[in-house]
């Protein structure tokens, strides 16, 4: 009942936040023009790359949050843990934020391709931008002791205030006050500084107290034991960066602030392909992790299928939306003739990749679970050798498109060609059943309807009457995909059952 709660407050905090958003675009680029987006998105790529830093602190404190839970730990080693991993963020906050800080002038003068923007101008919003990705990423240290504690319909609550905040409440700003990006992420700043103090004293109010005799200070001592794990994972968040985030670094050169602005537009709306599936994975990693504690085997590969069902059942036609309508998409959402021509080619190949790394992802959740990265980390080591030279080549020859193609077929071969091995290391005999009756099967009516539908739905015609055909359509393929995804079903079952006898 909890694991459901909490995925259905994650999902419901989800959709909100991706959203609000998404939805709010249009009206940036309208107000702020498309250079000036071009640095937001520049913003959103930042902040993944600050991740570097993480050193994989953040899921090893919500890891540790669950085995505290799960009676795997004692009250003061968790908070021991807690405050030694708080100086460490604290000191990578300071560092890093003043470094990106430091570097803004170079990056304004020489990386980015601004044509109408100041260059003070964009220096001072690099500046601003610093700040808030320290406060933000600090932000990830708390949420780790919410999410380990699997109080995720609070957090999932707070996610959603601080987006409101975020993405809804700076439009007044930009209308009635400064369209400028200096403007807006003055506002980001004011929110992230309220995001960090309510997060904190959420996370506070969860963890266990402490004696009155006894005063907890930092000590490098509670890491050692979590320190092989945590540098397990922050491989992985390394690679997880460079396999994201490199093309979107490489062309951030390449291209125009502008075009650069209307390419991150085609990565928001593809990237929500994830978003959809990433509640799945926030309410089910500290799960699995808690079942692997406590011994339940069989118990953590059935919530692992039917994780890996529902994500199936809910990305895979949303990505089938994206990919087959692109054009559709992006005139019903913007309105934007020039966006809708230079876009619609790059938001289907990341669609598609994003479809492929949303279900790969899943078998990270089984090693993260059992604490063995080892198959992890030489499959992800393998895969950047290849996907980094192919997305910087393919990106600086044929820009936007290049990098689609090159993002498309890595996480395609990634998905067909480690995902078996990494299967049959920790869980024999389970690959084809979870290939064939939890993903591909539910998959394959709505692709055949999405394929028979995307000659019928003209991408001219008025806005209201596409959002009205789209909505259909995702209802249609995603009704479609439910009715053979029998984990799901049967769960829903049960639940039915349960709530007629009570």
């Amino acid at each position: 009942m909890a694991l459901r709660n909490n995925i259905l407050a994650n999902y419901a905090s989800q959709l909100y936040v991706t959203a609000a958003g998404i939805l709010m675009v249009p009206v940036y680029i309208r107000y702020m023009g498309a250079e000036a987006y071009g640095l937001v998105g520049f913003f959103a790529m930042l902040q993944a790359w600050f991740n570097l830093l993480d050193m994989g602190l953040t899921p090893t404190m919500a890891r540790e949050s669950a085995r505290y839970h799960g009676g795997a730990s004692t009250a003061m080693e968790y908070r021991r843990l807690a405050r030694a991993l708080e100086g460490v963020f604290a000191v990578v906050a300071v560092l890093g934020g003043g470094a990106l800080f430091a570097l803004s002038g170079a990056v304004a003068a020489r990386w980015l391709n601004a044509s109408q923007l100041p260059v003070d101008e964009v220096t001072s919003s690099l500046q601003l931008m610093a700040l808030v990705v320290a406060l933000r990423w600090m932000c990830g240290l708390y949420r780790g002791v919410i999410t380990g504690a699997e109080k995720l319909v609070m957090l999932s609550g707070l996610n959603s205030l601080v987006a409101t905040l975020r993405f809804v409440a700076v439009v007044p700003v930009l209308i009635f006050i400064s369209a400028s990006p200096r403007a807006f992420f003055s506002f980001q700043l004011a929110v992230a500084i309220f995001e960090l103090l309510v997060l904190a004293w959420a996370a506070y109010r969860l963890l266990p107290a402490v004696p009155k005799d006894q005063r907890i200070q930092w000590e490098w001592a509670p890491l050692k034991p979590v320190l092989k794990f945590s540098l397990s994972i922050a491989f992985t968040s390394s690679v997880w960066v460079m396999v994201t985030q490199t093309d979107k670094l490489v062309l951030s050169k390449i291209l125009p602030l502008a075009d650069y602005g209307y390419y991150a537009v085609a990565v928001l709306a593809a990237s929500g392909i994830m978003l959809v599936s990433s509640p799945v994975s926030s309410a089910l990693m500290p799960r699995m992790a808690r079942l692997q504690a406590e011994g339940q085997v069989d118990g953590l590969i059935a919530v692992y299928r039917q994780a890996t069902q529902l994500v199936a059942v809910i990305a895979l036609p949303a990505a089938l939306v994206l990919v087959f309508f692109p054009a559709q998409v992006l005139w019903a959402w913007t309105g934007d003739a020039q966006l809708v021509a230079k876009v619609s080619p790059v938001l289907r190949l990341y669609a598609g990749g994003y479809a492929f790394l949303a279900v790969g992802a899943f078998p990270y959740y089984l090693q993260y679970a059992k604490g063995d990265l080892r198959l992890h980390i030489l499959g992800n080591a393998l895969f950047v050798l290849t996907l980094i030279p192919s997305i910087v080549w393919a990106a600086s020859h044929y820009g936007m498109i290049g990098a689609g193609w090159a993002w498309l077929v890595s996480n395609a071969l990634y998905f067909f060609a480690w995902v078996p091995l990494v299967h049959r290391r920790h869980a024999p005999g389970l690959h084809a059943g979870w290939l064939l009756a939890d993903v591909v099967k539910p998959i394959l009516l709505p692709m055949g309807l999405a394929l028979v539908l995307a000659g019928f739905i003209p991408s001219g015609d008025g806005r209201i009457w596409l959002v009205l055909t789209l909505m259909a359509v995702g209802l249609l393929l995603l009704s479609s995909s439910l009715l053979l995804a029998s984990r799901i079903n049967s769960f829903l079952g049960r639940v039915f059952l349960a709530r007629r006898i009570a």
